[in-house]
């Protein structure tokens, strides 16, 4: 099933967050501390974002997620959904996170290792709370893998026929990361994209490699994706915006290595107004918030 004419595309944060920051890494790893993520996420907020998205990037090292407190302090301020992601185990854990302020839940680890999870999941708490997250890999063979733990440990799972079975099993949407892609700024992995987006009935989230607006687009009209995750191109954004105010706080010491490197590797720093009228100018609705400029992220 593909989206059908007028459907609004959702431009969506991504935030890793590792205790109290938010982090970057290339891969799902190397990760590397940026700041606060209450900082980012109302910048985000205020700017026109869609959703949000936080996910424990250590939560498989501890076997819990560990974002409540951001989620309820993040939920307070800011009035679009939520979802949260990594280490969530169970039902009792998911509720936990929904009682903080998400909206919506992304499971991956558990989903794998019990796929009975999404449907007690999508009947207790409703479809459209329940995000199965599919990290994915390309193996030798040409196929794509499900990992799981982070992008840790690979499973043996086809990506496109687990994104199958979640849609049957009841998920309300698929998030697939690409973890070649993730962190690159070399752009989504469009095969990937487009071959979960035409196995399943649902919306699907594209997210990993997005370095430029045209990145986007692509995700969008020639994978089919319906929304998009972006990270770094929106983190160094604020960075550089933070950088250029003199503006300085606990745990923004990577802000140094991202000014003295200028050009952000292959990433364009961009803000999420720009990225819709990217979008809006070839032809691809967007809501555009009212108040959708460019904010000081203080």
């Amino acid at each position: 099933m593909r989206r059908g004419e007028g459907v609004v595309i959702r431009i969506i944060p991504r935030l890793d967050i590792k205790g109290p920051n938010l982090v970057k890494g290339i891969h799902l790893e190397g990760l590397r501390v940026l700041g606060r993520p209450e900082v980012f996420a109302r910048t985000y907020y205020q700017t026109g974002a869609d959703e949000l998205l936080f996910m424990d990037a250590v939560a498989s090292l501890y076997g819990r997620n560990s974002l409540l407190d951001v989620v309820e302090r993040t939920a307070r301020e800011t009035f679009i959904p939520l979802t949260v992601g990594g280490g969530l185990r169970s039902l009792d854990d998911i509720a936990a996170v929904l009682r903080a302020g998400a909206d919506k839940v992304a499971i991956n680890t558990a989903a794998i290792g019990n796929p009975d999870l999404i449907e007690a999941a999508a009947e207790r708490f409703g479809s459209s709370t329940i995000v199965v997250h599919i990290d994915a890999k390309r193996s030798a063979g040409g196929r794509w893998i499900a990992w799981t733990e982070n992008g840790r440990e690979p499973s043996t799972l086809d990506a496109v026929d687990w994104a199958r079975r979640a849609a049957d099993l009841g998920a309300g949407e698929i998030l697939i990361t690409s973890i070649d892609r993730e962190g690159t700024g070399q752009g989504y992995d469009l095969d990937l994209t487009r071959a979960i987006a035409d196995a399943v009935p649902l919306p699907v989230i594209a997210c990993g490699g997005a370095g430029t607006g045209d990145h986007v687009r692509v995700a969008i009209a020639d994978a089919h994706a319906d929304a998009v995750c972006v990270a770094s191109m929106l983190h160094y954004g604020v960075a550089q915006r933070l950088l250029e105010r003199g503006f300085q706080f606990e745990g923004a010491g990577q802000f140094k290595v991202l000014a003295e490197k200028r050009d952000f590797g292959r990433v364009q720093p961009s803000d999420i107004p720009t990225l819709k009228r990217h979008l809006i100018d070839a032809g691809i609705a967007c809501r555009i918030a009212d108040s959708a400029e460019p904010a000081d992220a203080r």
